[in-house]
């Protein structure tokens, strides 16, 4: 499993969990620490983090560890649930990323960590920043659609 942030001034760096599940304390020992080192480097103490409704961001001891450490960030009780039209990496990003793969180079798992490193260097800066620029046009777009998903 890999885990990727963005913003609009680019992509966080990737997040390999090499074996195993991902519960809510390997999450807080993983992910957080990069996120906030990103977002720190990237724009001082003046931004905000958003996750999705994966069981591992919503748990209580995540949502603590994101309110104790994090300038700002949008809780679980205030993201909409099932929302890829919300999410840059969900209606965009993946996308990108998966077409900048050679998978005719993917025969191993080694193989395919080496490809995502070299493909994640790939994406388009420009897709980045207009991905999540979309945001709040994607928000006002919801709401006449009644929170249904957006037709792309």
């Amino acid at each position: 499993m890999v885990w990727l942030g963005a913003c609009s001034k680019g992509l966080s760096p990737l997040v390999f969990f090499k074996n195993g599940t991902v519960d809510h304390e390997r999450y807080i020992q993983e992910v957080p620490p990069v996120v906030l080192k990103f977002g720190n480097d990237m724009f001082a103490d003046n931004w905000t983090f958003q996750q999705d409704e994966g069981r591992p961001h919503i748990h209580r001891k995540t949502q603590d560890w994101c309110r104790t450490h994090l300038s700002c960030f949008i809780d679980k009780d205030h993201w909409p649930p099932n929302s890829p039209d919300l999410n840059p990496l969900d209606y965009c990003i993946w996308d990108e990323f998966a077409g900048a793969i050679n998978w005719d180079l993917v025969t191993s798992k080694t193989a395919l960590i080496h490809e995502l490193k070299r493909s994640v260097k790939k994406i388009r800066p420009e897709v980045v920043f207009e991905s999540c620029a979309s945001w709040t046009n994607r928000l006002y777009r919801l709401k006449p659609a009644n929170g249904n998903c957006l037709n792309k």
